[in-house]
């Protein structure tokens, strides 16, 4: 598997990239504004087709650009081939967990400098279900606490764990915004504990780390049925 990441707008969210290198195809998780540029000059360099724009969760810096990378992408398949984009379908559509669809749809700025157009989801990133471009396969965790509908995206294989803003190097995503519960986070954040310390994480805000690394708070978080202040 491919790997390429940029961090991205005023929040410096990551954006990922991620290529099965056999096939070609690929995925962008978190689209934030402005990655248009950088996201179409990666694959138009590598020449990897993108199927499925994923959104770990709902805010607006980390679905900002979907409307506009999907655009491109629809551009892109009807000059590959006509006859896919007649009907305006072509193109990688959106992905997001149900309960956090509405924040596609109807986005709400939370102190956003800019406008965030709306985007419509195509795809449910569910509990239990899969993410496949080629031959890889990401495993969804819906691990709500930062939002409704957050999600984790695992990939055994190679063993990473796409973490949105649910687990950072050292914390995890606020609870305190709309839709937030500490107590959902609390447990989602006791079921990563679970994971293999191997896992290397790529967290939507700051460095990457791993399960191991992160191991000691986050089972003092199971223990204690709280997170830590």
């Amino acid at each position: 598997m491919d790997l390429a990441s940029r961090a991205v707008g005023p929040l410096d969210t990551n954006l990922y990239v991620l290529a099965d290198s056999r096939t070609r195809e690929a995925i962008a998780i978190d689209t934030a504004i402005p990655c248009l540029d950088w996201i179409s000059g990666l694959l138009l360099e590598r020449g990897w087709r993108l199927k499925l724009i994923v959104s770990t969760h709902g805010h607006w810096d980390h679905t900002g650009d979907n409307a506009a990378v999907q655009a491109w992408s629809r551009e892109q398949a009807a000059a590959l081939a006509e006859h896919e984009a007649e009907d305006g379908s072509a193109g990688a559509p959106i992905a997001v967990h149900p309960l956090d669809r509405e924040m596609l749809v109807n986005p709400q700025p939370l102190f956003a400098p800019f406008e965030i157009p709306p985007s419509v989801p195509a795809v449910e990133l569910a509990e239990g279900g899969r993410v496949e471009f080629g031959q890889i396969e990401l495993e969804v965790l819906h691990t709500p606490g930062h939002t409704p509908g957050s999600v984790c995206l695992l990939e055994k294989e190679s063993g990473l764990l796409l973490s949105g803003d649910t687990l950072f190097a050292g914390g995890w995503g606020r609870t305190d915004l709309p839709g937030g519960s500490e107590a959902e986070m609390v447990e989602s954040l006791g079921r990563l504990s679970s994971l293999d310390d191997r896992l290397r994480v790529l967290p939507g805000h700051g460095p990457a780390t791993t399960i191991g690394d992160e191991r000691a708070w986050l089972e003092e978080v199971k223990r204690a049925g709280r997170l830590p202040f």
